[in-house]
């Protein structure tokens, strides 16, 4: 079972990563593989059991379900429910925690999966590097974030 880790220094305060990062139907405003994004049945992003339908930019369709959400604890997990990419029974978990050293922000991103046998490096590969570290980047360059000069 691959397990996916990536995680990252954001130059941000925490808060103001989480207040872009809380939002599970918010990766089409920053993601590049993202084209579009809602969350079904009219819920809220933050309704743990909301179900978040998305196009990627080469027409796949997936569907993720947030399965826990703590403001305390900045953390969300989620669990994809239709993908065309052969990931099973695919958990997700994003954790930020503060980093006192120049008021910036930890990102851990993590997940694990099955895979059909002998796709368990190809798939963990574009997991980490197509999602994970592809959305980092993003989320780096969001004008949003960028810290006030004083």
């Amino acid at each position: 079972m691959p397990k996916v880790v990536r995680s990252t220094i954001i130059d941000a305060p925490v808060d103001r990563l989480w207040s872009v990062l809380r939002d599970f139907n918010g990766h089409d405003q920053y993601h590049p593989i993202v084209a579009a994004s809602a969350i079904e049945r009219g819920y809220s992003s933050d309704k743990i059991g909301c179900v978040r339908r998305f196009t990627l930019e080469d027409g796949s369709e997936l569907r993720e379900q947030l399965l826990s959400l703590s403001d305390l604890e900045m953390t969300y997990s989620y669990c994809l429910l239709d993908t065309p990419i052969p990931l099973f029974n695919y958990v997700a978990h994003i954790r930020l925690l503060p980093v006192t050293d120049g008021n910036r922000s930890f990102w851990h991103w993590e997940s694990r999966f099955t895979t059909p046998p002998g796709r368990e490096a190809e798939l963990a590969e574009k997991v980490g590097n197509d999602v994970y570290s592809a959305g980092m980047e993003a989320v780096r360059r969001l004008p949003e974030l960028a810290v006030a000069e004083i």
